[in-house]
């Protein structure tokens, strides 16, 4: 289920924390990078739960709305249409989430604020309001309220984006990412009501990707490192931003490594992370360092692209 984009940010994350804690363990940052990446998985499973959380918070409100002594003519005679809705159904049914779940202890039981929240949020939405005043009952709709409850109630949710930064530090660049996997996967609930649920990784080489990028940065740190600093006029290294100089050794590294992937793509990919993980003028420097170091390896032959299409810095 990992994009290759989201396996950089992991391995730059890695990275980054080895080179600046002084730990050169290749096996120690393996293994955290494989255990990141788990960890994404968790998270869309967990995330699968939490219709359910809502639905059983709704059903509570409906049975003490019947159980007051004088209940109000809505609670006494209480819309159950969203606790019936038959896509959220099949996710409750669902015994890969369940026992996915189980196994792991996730559940959100012990984080009824961020369910109240979020809940609250959900009932006073427009979309809500619509869903439950429609008189029309079909798979459709009721793929399409949980489509609308993940698109909007979650992303910017601070309360569920502090329980995530507080249970697991590797959840903090996931959630946008998992959401949109969730996505795809629910709107497929009408034709197909059994989800078919992803692996870890997307597709069966990249685990290999992973490691081997996290491999030749690390192994390799110093060697790139020298190689930047002969591009870096009147400046020594140690000035540099230390996340610039991490992102421009994983250019490096992908660029020597793998000789399926277009420099053009390289290039683009750590420009984009220097944007949120570095300084406001990274994206120009990795850029122009990438650019450079790239085309000069490429000349001398250290950098091979095979197959059409995939020499070159900037086709």
């Amino acid at each position: 289920m990992i994009s290759r984009r989201l396996i950089r940010i992991k391995v730059f994350k890695v990275l980054f924390s080895r080179i600046n804690s002084g730990s050169d363990s290749v096996t120690g940052a393996e293994k955290e990078l494989l255990l990141s990446c788990s960890k994404t998985q968790e998270l869309y499973y967990l995330l699968l739960l939490l219709p359910g959380a809502i639905k059983a918070l709704a059903e509570r409100k409906i049975e003490a709305g019947l159980g007051k002594f004088h209940p109000t003519p809505e609670e006494a005679n209480p819309n159950r249409k969203f606790v019936e809705n038959r896509a959220l159904a099949l996710l409750e049914d669902d015994s890969r989430i369940r026992d996915f779940c189980s196994k792991r202890g996730l559940g959100w039981s012990d984080h009824a604020a961020v369910v109240k929240k979020i809940f609250n949020s959900f009932v006073k939405s427009e979309y809500y309001k619509e869903y439950m005043s429609s008189p029309e009952r079909s798979l459709e709709q009721d793929v399409k309220l949980l489509l609308s409850f993940y698109e909007q109630e979650l992303e910017d949710c601070d309360e569920l984006n502090g329980f995530l930064e507080d249970s697991n530090l590797y959840w903090s660049d996931d959630l946008a990412f998992v959401v949109n996997i969730i996505l795809k996967k629910i709107s497929l609930l009408k034709d197909e009501p059994v989800m078919e649920h992803p692996g870890v990784f997307l597709k069966d080489d990249d685990r290999d990707y992973a490691l081997r990028l996290l491999n030749v940065s690390l192994i390799r740190y110093s060697e790139f490192t020298a190689l930047l600093s002969g591009y870096v006029l009147n400046w020594e290294t140690d000035r540099l931003a230390s996340t610039d100089i991490a992102l421009i050794v994983m250019g490096i590294a992908e660029a020597v490594t793998f000789h399926d992937i277009p420099l053009k793509v390289t290039i683009n990919e750590y420009v984009e992370l220097s944007k949120f993980y570095s300084t406001p003028n990274s994206k120009v420097f990795v850029n122009g360092m990438l650019d450079k170091i790239l085309l000069a390896l490429k000349e001398q032959g250290k950098v091979e692209k095979r197959g059409r299409g995939l020499v070159g810095s900037a086709e």
